[in-house]
């Protein structure tokens, strides 16, 4: 150590200030733990706040508002065409972020917890050197527990490691420096579909090409189809089963070359956004200096209790594995906190609700079908369009349905899909449904609220319920006929 470098000693570091960072330093505050948040960033909130989550649904919302408009004329409102001022919309965007940013701030300061900026490297599983740190800031902090919470990075692909303006991850996607005339979106997972349906808003000619067979690979069919019916119509093109094999500038823009049975040879584009996926952010820093385990796919292994291999550090959110959500992060960091404080806390639950942010929206909770299948569990299941929903109608929005996965023998809520607006919503009282160990009895006799599309809960529920009762009125008619 250089002499005179500054050390602070505290009883618990929290390395990151996203979504499970800052919620887990309020928690340990709260119980009585002095602690500190070391953060990169000149501002909290991590990728979710500021690369993320909300820039995304703020875009969104800009695109909701645009593609309302222009489908009111079905039932006899007409507006003009939308003028876009980028500049405008991109100001609002930050403007949303910085408010919550600052929120994080001040809850930190009243808290008492105090936010370093630097970049935090293990120097071994009691030491953290801070590089980059602000004057004043010390050089080295002394932790009897640190909880790390470092998030993740986009992925990039080899073949596309062009260095240009024009190739954009989903960082410079919601920087929104410009609407591009064409846009090719490498990957149709979530966050490729939302700044498609972002871009595709504003403007821009937006093709697709994705590896698979289909849109949101993993996630159940039934689920998928009608978003993917609605993106064919929105986008100029989606390609499946298609790879981009080479991508090289020119004066016009972006060459790619592809692969694929239906996809062209090559288009030119005058951007591409390459969205395939996250790693989590366990490499330089120091980790290999602590008893850290670091699994094949970059993740810290923890236990239900987030605590790692080291028993002085814990890990929580995106670094600690699948899936990367922010609102898993979040409910991590109040374990690890409550856990250090000895409190007899764990991550148990058991729904994780998935959400994207598209339109229709698909969101989902518990087990899917998917799932069900590779695991061999039998499980029964029930759906209700939303065609038969007077709500939906009335949002000229019937594209739609709400599925439900359910135990045959006990009845018991397994599972929920939906697809539509505002799905993203309503996913929450299936979360607790299956939280709460619910049955299909207990969504069906909950009154719901009329018209509403939470109501298509209750009627997929009703659906289930109603069948099993046939089901088992028809075996009592069977065996009566069958009795001597």
């Amino acid at each position: 150590m250089v002499i005179g470098e500054m050390t602070q000693d505290v009883d618990l570091v929290v390395v990151g200030a996203g979504p499970g960072g800052y919620p887990a330093a309020l928690r340990a505050a709260e119980l009585g733990i002095k602690c500190v948040i070391v953060d990169s960033k000149p501002k909290p909130g991590g990728v979710c706040l500021h690369e993320g989550c909300i820039p995304s649904k703020a875009l969104l919302h800009a695109a909701e508002a645009i593609d309302s408009a222009a489908t009111a004329s079905t039932f006899g409102v007409k507006f003009g065409q939308p003028e876009i001022d980028v500049n405008q919309l991109r100001a609002w965007k930050q403007g949303v972020t910085d408010k919550l940013s600052q929120g994080i701030v001040g809850m930190c300061k009243s808290a008492g917890v105090e936010i370093i900026q630097g970049k935090a490297i293990f120097e071994d599983s009691r030491t953290l050197r801070i590089e980059g740190g602000a004057e004043g800031a010390p050089a080295r902090i002394k932790f009897k527990h640190a909880i790390l919470a470092t998030g993740s990075r986009p992925v990039t692909l080899r073949d596309l490691s062009l260095t240009s303006k024009r190739l954009l991850d989903s960082t410079g996607a919601l920087a929104l420096e410009d609407v591009p005339a064409s846009l090719l979106v490498v990957g149709g997972g979530y966050i490729g579909l939302e700044m498609g349906t972002v871009y595709a808003a504003l403007g821009s000619q937006v093709t697709v090409v994705e590896m698979t067979d289909g849109l949101l690979p993993g996630v159940d069919r039934d689920l998928v189809r009608p978003l993917a019916n609605h993106l064919q119509q929105r986008f100029k093109s989606i390609l499946l089963n298609t790879k981009v094999t080479a991508v090289k500038e020119t004066k016009d823009g972006l060459t790619v070359t592809f692969e694929g049975k239906d996809a062209p040879a090559s288009a030119t584009f005058e951007k591409v956004l390459v969205a395939v996926g996250r790693r989590p952010n366990s490499d330089g820093i120091g980790l290999e200096k602590t008893q850290v385990e670091i699994d094949k796919f970059g993740f810290a292994v923890v236990d239900e209790q987030c605590r790692t291999r080291d028993k002085r550090i814990l890990a929580i959110g995106d670094v600690s594995g699948q899936p990367m959500l922010a609102h898993r992060a979040t409910r991590q960091g109040i374990v690890a906190a409550e856990v250090l404080a000895g409190l007899p806390s764990a991550f148990d639950n058991r729904a994780i609700p998935a959400v994207v942010f598209t339109e229709p929206e698909v969101a989902w909770c518990g087990l899917t079908d998917n799932e069900a299948k590779a695991q061999a569990i039998t499980v029964g299941s029930a759906k209700f369009p939303w065609s038969a929903s007077g709500r939906a109608q009335t949002l000229a929005s019937a594209a739609g349905q709400t599925k439900v996965l359910f135990c045959p023998e006990t009845r018991q809520v397994l599972g929920v899909g939906i697809v539509g607006p505002r799905a993203g919503e309503l996913i929450a009282e299936a979360v607790l449904a299956i939280e709460m160990g619910a049955t299909l009895e207990d969504l069906v006799v909950t009154i719901h609220p009329h018209p509403t599309l939470s109501e298509t809960i209750m009627e997929a529920a009703t659906a289930a319920s109603s069948r099993l009762e046939r089901q088992q009125t028809s075996k009592l008619r069977e065996a009566s006929k069958a009795a001597p």
